[in-house]
C-alpha cells in the first residue's frame, strides 16, 4: 500500500516564517537513533513513523516553493561526512539513518499547480495511485505507543470491509475541523452517517484527524464535487459524497492518551514543541 502525504498548503497562518520554508519542514521533537531527543521536521518524522509501520511506497505532494521538501529527502553525503570531520557522529548516525530509510523506499513527488485545497492536493494524486492507499496530512503526527492508532485503524478497515476508513478525535470546540455524525458500532469504531467541514453549529464533537485509509474511488468523489468552505475542494464533501453513494465509511477515535501534534497555526505550532518534547523526555 501507499502512503499519500499532502504537503503543498501555503501556511499562510504561520507568515512570514513560512514565505520561504514549508509549514512542513517545522520542527518537532521526537526520538533519535540513539534514544536521546532531536528535532525532526514534522514531514520527516511522519515518513519515518510511516517507514516503521511498514510502508516503502510514498506519494509526497508539494507545491510552488516547497523546492526545501524535496531536497530534504534527497541524501546527501558529502554533508555526511563533513559531521564525521567536525566530530559531529551523533547527527551523523541520525541522517544516516534518515537516508538509508529514504533509498529502501520509492519516494514520488507530485506537483498540486495551485492550492485549491486539501481534497485537490489528494486528487494530484490519482495518476500514481490505482489501490488502496493511506493518506497522512503532512503537518499532523500522531503520538501513540507502538504507534496502535494506525493498528486500529487498519485492523477497522479490514474487520468491517469499509470503503474508507478515518482518524477522529473527541474534540471540545471542533468547529475548525470537518466533523462527523455516525452510530458506534464497537468501542471507539462509528459507522459515519454524515460529514459536515468547519460547521458553525456542530452536531456532535468527533473532528476528524488528517489520516485516512481510502479506496481510489475517493478520486471519483473529489472529481465531481464543486468547492465548498472557503472556495477550495475539500476531502470531507468527497467523503460525504461516499457515504451518499452507500459506501461504507468507519471512524476510528483517538485514545485520550494518545497526542494530536499539529503545526497549522503558531499557538499549535508551539504547543506542538511542547507536547513531543515532554512525551519523549519521559520515554
Amino acid at each position: 500500500m501507499k502512503a499519500v502525504l499532502p504537503a503543498a498548503g501555503l501556511g499562510t497562518r504561520l507568515l512570514p516564517i513560512t514565505k520561504e520554508l514549508p509549514k512542513e519542514m517545522l520542527p518537532i521533537f521526537v526520538r533519535s537513533v540513539n534514544d536521546g531527543l532531536c528535532l525532526k521536521p514534522m514531514i520527516q518524522a511522519i515518513f519515518e513513523q510511516l517507514y516503521d509501520f511498514g510502508f516503502r511506497e510514498f506519494v509526497i505532494i508539494v507545491g510552488r516553493g516547497k523546492r526545501a521538501i524535496e531536497d530534504h529527502f534527497t541524501p546527501d553525503k558529502g554533508f555526511i561526512e563533513l559531521l564525521k570531520m567536525k566530530n559531529k557522529h551523533s547527527m551523523a548516525v541520525e541522517l544516516e539513518s534518515f537516508y538509508n530509510k529514504i533509498l529502501t523506499s520509492n519516494i514520488v513527488f507530485v506537483n498540486q499547480p495551485e492550492p485549491r485545497g486539501f481534497g485537490d492536493a489528494v486528487l494530484a494524486a490519482r495518476s500514481v495511485v490505482n489501490d488502496p492507499f493511506l493518506l497522512h496530512a503532512g503537518d499532523t503526527y500522531i503520538i501513540s505507543k507502538n504507534d496502535e492508532h494506525l493498528k486500529r485503524l487498519f485492523d477497522v478497515h479490514k474487520k468491517f470491509g469499509a470503503d474508507t476508513t478515518i482518524l477522529i478525535q473527541e474534540i471540545e470546540d471542533p468547529r475548525a475541523y470537518g466533523v462527523i455524525e455516525g452510530k458506534e458500532v464497537s468501542e471507539g469504531v462509528i459507522l459515519v452517517e454524515s460529514l459536515e467541514e468547519k460547521p458553525e453549529k456542530p452536531r456532535t464533537n468527533l473532528a476528524i484527524m488528517p489520516v485516512y485509509i481510502f479506496d481510489p474511488v475517493i478520486f471519483k468523489a473529489l472529481e465531481i464535487i464543486k468547492p465548498g468552505k472557503g472556495g477550495e475542494i475539500q476531502l470531507t464533501d468527497a467523503i460525504q459524497k461516499l457515504v451518499d453513494w452507500g459506501l461504507k465509511v468507519y471512524a476510528v477515535k483517538l485514545k485520550q492518551d494518545e497526542q494530536r501534534l499539529d503545526i497549522g497555526t503558531p499557538q499549535t505550532c508551539w504547543e506542538s514543541l511542547m507536547l513531543s518534547y515532554n512525551y519523549f523526555k519521559k520515554e
